[in-house]
């Protein structure tokens, strides 16, 4: 995946990620849940810069291209 991709899913995800920390300020009985939710999304938006770094500071791929 090129670098723009993974930045645009990046951008998406802390997107979700956000849209849910709003919605637990207005759904209190839900916010537990709302959060746990958007730690997910940045959990993925970090796991989604990790891989494409890592795959980009390995040796190998940088010997493949």
């Amino acid at each position: 995946m090129n670098g723009l991709a993974v930045m645009e899913n990046v951008r998406r995800y802390r997107g979700i990620a956000s849209l849910y920390r709003q919605t637990a300020v207005f759904r209190p009985r839900q916010s537990w849940s709302l959060l746990e939710q958007a730690r997910e999304w940045e959990h993925r938006a970090l796991a989604e810069l990790e891989a494409y770094f890592g795959a980009n500071d390995n040796p190998a791929h940088s010997l493949a291209a």
